[in-house]
């Protein structure tokens, strides 16, 4: 007999409404529902739009309703930083800001002044973000917080919305630069410092929690009455690391690709010291108390840009022949060093790269192909170079590379697998709802031990295991090293 979950994948750009089916030891995942999360802008503010995205939730839970199926758990993951705040009578207070909101400067402001970045670090093991939820209520206005009840990051507002009990689940308060790893808490030394009363932040929760039944009214009309609320991991990349095909006693690391990327691994216990502070390495909280030991680091950022300013000029190339154009250039012509401050500032990227490749007396790439080979094969290098560093600061040797959001392209993902020397892992695309959905099972008694559940996704699932085959790209990485040190 098949059990069903629903895993509500909000994401900072789309959300996806996923359902999971359980049956005799096979998963399957189908999506349901799609939406955009478009952010709104009210004159200078930036803030999104809470009730659109909770209407498009119900709705993907109609849908879902009309299959006649009882659904067993439900549960929501989101990206950090954001949070919601609720009244007494558990309405919202409005408006919900953007984590681009432009108040987050004096936010950072007004914390530098009280915490230096020293003691911040020490207290959470988290480096920085441009704005973390610590900085955003930096600037919160007394009114707003006199009248908040519930302090609530985005997807555990919504686990609320749907079920009526105010929890943080662990994954997304290590998020928040308001958690501490080692007493596991939320850290009182920092409300402390904002005058933040305590009463405003809810019991932390570990992921695998049931919070207890929908919402009456929203389960009679979805037809979810036997469903039940589950914290899961809260942040959707706990919850995809949640989902991976891992092995036990395997010392694995994993890539997560975006505009910005995140490069990390799963370790027992918090590396919190200096080294790890000046090398921008963070501590977050994942499931069953692992911690996950990550680094924020450069992405697709200048791949996109380049696209960008190609589009712009009337010379747009599609991806798949802008791909082949770069896999027929000549390989390591010229490098960057990705992290190079130029490339963090939108402009003209290519001519970003060739002024750089000059500056450093390289080749020049002119055309299309050789600059977006040179963009990738750099990118691919600097994942090394940051493998490197975890293995330094963990004191472990990684034997396995799990990519995750790598599908888009296929030359990169090879790339990547040759500069690292690792086989690495391709993970599915539907990754972050597979931990939802197999940590919702583990919680209600429906999968027995997370080694089951992993042994479950191995038979259930296809990946797809890339072996490095290319030595040239020792050379090429004592190249990029070089760079950066210069």
């Amino acid at each position: 007999m098949s059990k069903f979950y629903v895993a509500c994948d909000l994401s900072a750009e789309i959300c996806r409404i996923m359902l999971g089916s359980l049956n005799q030891g096979a998963l399957t995942i189908s999506e349901v529902r799609r939406f955009q999360n478009h952010p709104i802008k009210d004159k200078d503010s930036l803030q999104w739009d809470i009730p659109h995205l909770y209407q498009e939730v119900l709705a993907g839970l109609r849908a879902i309703g009309t299959y006649e199926e009882a659904v067993e758990g439900i549960s929501c993951d989101s990206w950090g930083a954001d949070y919601l705040l609720f009244e007494a009578d558990n309405s919202l207070i409005t408006p919900t800001y953007h984590h681009l909101d432009p108040r987050a400067i004096d936010g950072r402001q007004k914390v530098w002044s009280l915490v230096s970045k020293e003691a911040l670090y020490e207290e959470t093991g988290v480096c920085p973000g441009p704005a973390d939820s610590f900085f955003q209520l930096g600037t919160e206005k007394g009114r707003r917080l006199s009248r908040a009840q519930h302090f609530l990051p985005v997807a555990d507002a919504f686990n609320f919305l749907l079920g009526g009990v105010p929890r943080v689940e662990k994954s997304l308060a290590s998020t928040t630069q308001l958690y501490n790893p080692v007493t596991q808490g939320w850290s009182e030394r920092l409300l402390k410092a904002l005058e933040l009363p305590s009463k405003l932040f809810p019991a932390l929760v570990s992921a695998g929690t049931e919070l207890g039944p929908v919402r009456e009214e929203i389960a009679k009309i979805n037809g979810l009455e036997d469903a039940r609320v589950v914290a899961t991991c809260s942040h959707e990349t706990a919850a995809a690391l949640a989902g991976l095909p891992t092995r036990r006693g395997e010392d694995w690391a994993y890539l997560r690709l975006g505009s910005s990327s995140s490069m990390g691994t799963e370790i027992v216990r918090p590396i919190i010291s200096d080294e790890s502070r000046e090398r921008n390495f963070s501590n977050e909280a994942g499931y069953g108390g692992a911690v996950y030991f990550s680094k924020q680091t450069v992405g697709l950022w200048i791949l996109d840009e380049c696209r960008r300013f190609w589009k712009e000029k009337d010379r747009e190339i599609d991806d798949s022949l802008l791909t082949h154009l770069a896999g027929s250039a000549p390989p390591f012509e010229s490098l960057i060093n990705p992290a190079d401050p130029r490339f963090l500032a939108p402009g003209d990227m290519p001519l970003k790269i060739q002024a750089y490749c000059r500056e450093t007396r390289q080749s020049v790439p002119r055309k299309p192909g050789p600059i977006i080979r040179c963009v990738l094969e750099s990118l691919a290098l600097h994942c090394r170079r940051t493998l490197q560093e975890i293995e330094d600061l963990t004191g472990r040797q990684v034997a396995r590379l799990y990519l995750l959001n790598g599908s888009a392209n296929a030359l990169l993902n090879h790339f990547i697998a040759n500069a690292v020397q690792l086989p690495m892992v391709v993970a599915p695309a539907d990754t972050t709802a597979m931990g939802n959905v197999i940590v919702q099972a583990l919680a209600l008694g429906h999968l027995e031990t997370r080694e089951k559940a992993q042994e479950m996704v191995r038979s259930s699932l296809k990946t797809e295991t890339l072996l490095p085959y290319a030595t040239a790209w020792d050379t090429a990485y004592d190249r990029l090293a070089q760079l950066c040190a210069a």
